[in-house]
């Protein structure tokens, strides 16, 4: 058993203060406010219950600062992410992927969903071991003490009616039916959930998608979703449908799927991921990176879709500022305040996003949920005098400020620093290997 003392904590009924937590098992046992501390591990500052990053591609990290040099859009940013794609093996990406997930822990984040879709060697040709890239993800995840969905994604197509190109080829399995055999010799564990996506309908065909929604139908489901215009239009020319439409008709959407992105809806799109309860999953650093444009978070909500975060192509890794982008985003296209509250921000990152992934007994601070804490400095310039509370959190913090890591009572993050990894030299050294 291990005691943890919080100096002011984020709980299901609000803020307390003097909150003592013991955990067994990886799991809280008790949650006491207005406690002394005695021998337990003091956690000052604000805390808070472990973020889910819900959609991360981790070879993407090493693209971060190297296309900002010129003009261009979506489609030729993803030039240059298939250069990184091609020359990763299992090895550099698991060393890549180790110092991501290092980067993540750091900024407060307990769990991923990895939307994995770099699956074999170049030209398409399989490994040994088939499953050798999710492997190697799910090793890094484990070394670094983060949990991971593997959202294994299915990716057959180079486009609507376009094959493959090159790098593309080491993406697919040929279609639905292999991709799914692939999978099926995947196995997960407390801490390693494996989930099922496919990569968009550009990437999977019509008539292939509710092969895939229903290969594994008690597992998390995910899928870009209109993201780009040009998505839209190539899904409109040749099904006479939007993506959202294509989606449902292929009984896609449901309570267990996230629509990832979901940038550029029309409302009968709103409609179908409410009336579904599919989770929009939204990226507003990756959106705003690529030029992508600003979803409709708040039509959604009121649709019913819940929100979640994901920090994507890890432009930066800071889930405070993808908490705070959805509503000042929002501020931005409608010239008007207070469309979300930091509490809801906060669900959408923690309790929301957890279940989503399939952790639902994570993101809260309570007994019997999984004993994750995240303390927030309240000392930076950026916390201090800001009063402690989930609009600290939400819109003065960011990931710098996270000081303490616990992952399921793993104490894990101390004083800003992962005491296994040296974080900034892994990152050097494993994108290194792969930037040409």
């Amino acid at each position: 058993m291990t005691s943890y003392w919080c100096e002011t904590a984020i709980l299901p009924t609000g803020l307390a203060r003097g909150v003592l937590v013991t955990t067994s098992d990886g799991r809280f046992t008790s949650v006491e406010p207005d406690a002394a501390p005695g021998d337990a591990q003091v956690l000052n500052g604000l805390v808070i219950p472990g973020l889910a990053n819900c959609h991360s591609h981790a070879f993407h990290r090493a693209l971060r600062g190297r296309t900002q040099t010129e003009r261009g859009t979506f489609w030729t940013w993803r030039e240059q992410m298939y250069a990184v794609a091609a020359a990763l093996t299992p090895d550099t990406y698991y060393d890549l992927a180790r110092a991501v997930y290092g980067e993540m822990l750091l900024a407060g984040i307990t769990a991923v969903g990895e939307f994995h879709y770099l699956h074999h060697a170049p030209g398409g040709r399989r490994y040994d071991d088939p499953n050798a890239m999710g492997l190697a993800l799910i090793a890094a995840a484990r070394d670094v003490g983060i949990r991971i969905t593997l959202l294994d994604t299915c990716y057959v197509a180079g486009g609507i009616d376009e094959p493959l190109n090159e790098v593309q080829q080491r993406f697919s399995d040929g279609d639905a039916t292999a991709w799914a055999a692939r999978v099926a010799q995947l196995s997960g564990d407390d801490d390693v959930v494996i989930g099922a996506a496919a990569h968009s309908v550009r990437g999977v065909p019509q008539d292939q998608l509710g092969a895939v929604a229903s290969a594994f139908p008690d597992v998390p489901l995910h899928i870009h979703l209109s993201e780009q215009v040009a998505e839209n239009a190539a899904c409109l020319k040749a099904y006479g449908r939007t993506p959202a439409q294509v989606l449902d008709e292929a009984g896609f959407l449901s309570g267990r799927t996230s629509a990832v992105h979901a940038t550029h809806l029309t409302d009968v799109d709103v409609g179908l991921l409410g009336s579904s309860a599919t989770y929009s999953c939204f990226c507003p650093t990756t959106e705003r990176d690529l030029a992508d444009g600003i979803g409709p978070s708040v039509q959604l909500r009121g649709a019913g879709s819940p929100l979640t975060l994901g920090s994507d192509s890890h432009a930066i890794i800071d889930l405070f500022e993808e908490m705070r982008a959805v509503e000042l985003n929002e501020r931005l296209a409608t010239q008007e305040r207070g469309h979300w509250s930091a509490a809801e921000l906060l669900k959408a990152a923690t309790v929301d996003g957890h279940r989503s992934i399939g952790f639902e007994d994570a993101g809260a601070i309570r007994v019997g949920a999984r004993a994750d804490l995240v303390a927030v400095r309240l000392d930076t310039v950026r916390t201090a005098g800001t009063g402690g509370s989930a609009e600290t959190a939400v819109f003065a913090a960011t990931a710098a400020d996270v000081s303490d890591v616990v992952v399921s009572g793993n104490h894990l993050v101390a004083d800003g620093k992962h005491m296994h990894l040296d974080v900034p030299a892994q990152l050097t050294t494993s994108i290194a290997a792969v930037i040409r």
